[in-house]
């Protein structure tokens, strides 16, 4: 019979991070993982970075060794799909009919690119970037320059613009909102990134309504805007976000909407099911108790350690500070905390040099910083994100003095 001890659902970040950490914290019994995709763990942030740039080769990117595991005892299912859950019976199906029968699951399964939903999505020619699979697939698309239509301005639409422009293609970012990074930063920070694209040759489209993609051939040859205009293009590279993956979940009876519910503890509605990552909607102390979910390597990494530290009966709530980054260009953007919410931003730095911060600010205290080639201050300004400090913005604009000199003694 298939059965694991334990059974994690997906092989990303949250899930390796779950079986690494199972062993650390001496748990003996067979942990399986099933994951969608033909290869073990492997790191997400470059595919949308260095693995399309063509700089860094996938054999450097996989987050153990083949050895590791086995030393482990850690078993996998590449290439597997589960499609529905039995919480009474605590068993799994697979797309291919197998049941695989757990004591505990684990579920990591992240998520899947959201697609358009306007006429010619399906044709040839339109990419995601979340697997190397969907890199691959656009990388072999690149052969030689190519007129580009990336629909979406969050980071991996900017990621991939940045790169692909740097590689000689002409790339068109739209957007549907009146600025890029919208929903994740602050209107100084979509500007100075709107002009440092447009420095590099990219085309950047805000309020760009797509209504259909139009084809030859079967394969898209035009992006097709609401104010009738038709965006000529080789190719299109849709980066709206995920769909999380939690449907068989949410079919089995647990609780949740936009992803699948969990408490402090990373448990869902249903006995002895976990979820962690991309996909689990909880109450976020950084985001004023908010049920949110959070798409970051960070949450994968911490909601693990919060499962894995209930399963072994030492729990504890999760309370992990998040925290983000994005390579464009020669620019680092690094973030800590969530600017939702926030009333009020401090400009720390002059961005015309390329180094500066932005603090955010929420009924006067500090919520959260976005830091460019500024990573002193990302360090340092985590502390006051982390405990919620009150703290003047003519303080905080004078970079002559440390972020860490506003911590109490």
């Amino acid at each position: 019979m298939n059965h694991s001890d334990i059974l994690i659902v997906g092989a990303g970040h949250g899930g390796a991070a779950a079986a690494i950490q199972l062993r650390q914290q001496g748990f003996a019994g067979s942990i399986t993982i099933a994951g969608e995709e033909p290869e073990l763990p492997y790191e997400r942030p470059p595919l949308s970075k260095e693995y399309l740039a063509g700089e860094k080769p996938f054999e450097r990117m996989g987050l153990r060794a083949q050895a590791f595991w086995e030393e482990r005892a850690v078993a996998f299912r590449t290439g597997t799909c589960i499609t529905a859950i039995d919480a009474a019976a605590h068993s799994a199906t697979t797309a291919a009919g197998d049941v695989l029968h757990w004591g505990t699951l684990i579920w990591a399964a992240g998520g899947h690119p959201r697609r358009l939903s306007c006429p010619g999505a399906d044709l040839a020619g339109l990419h995601a970037i979340r697997t190397r699979a969907d890199v691959d697939a656009l990388k072999a698309d690149l052969t030689q320059p190519r007129r580009i239509v990336v629909v979406g301005g969050g980071y991996i639409g900017l990621e991939s613009a940045a790169v692909l422009a740097k590689l000689g293609h002409q790339v068109t970012v739209l957007e549907a909102m009146d600025r890029v990074l919208a929903r994740v930063a602050g209107p100084e920070l979509s500007a100075f990134y709107q002009a440092e694209h447009r420095a590099h040759g990219v085309t950047i489209e805000t309020g760009a309504q797509v209504v259909a993609i139009t084809g030859a051939d079967g394969r898209a040859a035009a992006v097709q805007l609401a104010d009738g205009r038709q965006l000529p293009c080789d190719l299109v590279i849709v980066g709206i976000g995920i769909v999380p993956a939690v449907a068989p979940l949410l079919a089995a009876g647990a609780a949740g909407s936009n992803g699948v519910d969990v408490d402090a503890h990373c448990r869902t509605s249903l006995p002895d099911v976990f979820a962690i990552g991309d996909c689990a909607a909880h109450e976020n102390a950084f985001a004023g108790g908010q049920r949110i979910r959070l798409e970051s390597v960070q949450n994968a990494n911490d909601m693990a350690a919060t499962a894995v530290r209930s399963i072994m009966g030492q729990p504890q709530p999760y309370h992990a500070c998040p925290w983000f980054w994005s390579n464009q260009y020669d620019l680092r953007l690094q973030t800590v905390g969530l600017s939702i919410g926030a009333d009020a931003t401090v400009l720390r730095g002059d961005p015309a040099t390329r180094s500066f911060a932005l603090v955010y600010l929420k009924a006067g205290r500090v919520v959260a910083l976005d830091c460019v080639n500024a990573a002193r201050d990302y360090v340092q300004g985590k502390a006051l994100v982390e405990r919620g400090l009150a703290v003047p913005p003519a303080l905080l604009a004078d970079v002559t003095t440390p972020l860490k000199a506003h911590l109490p003694a």
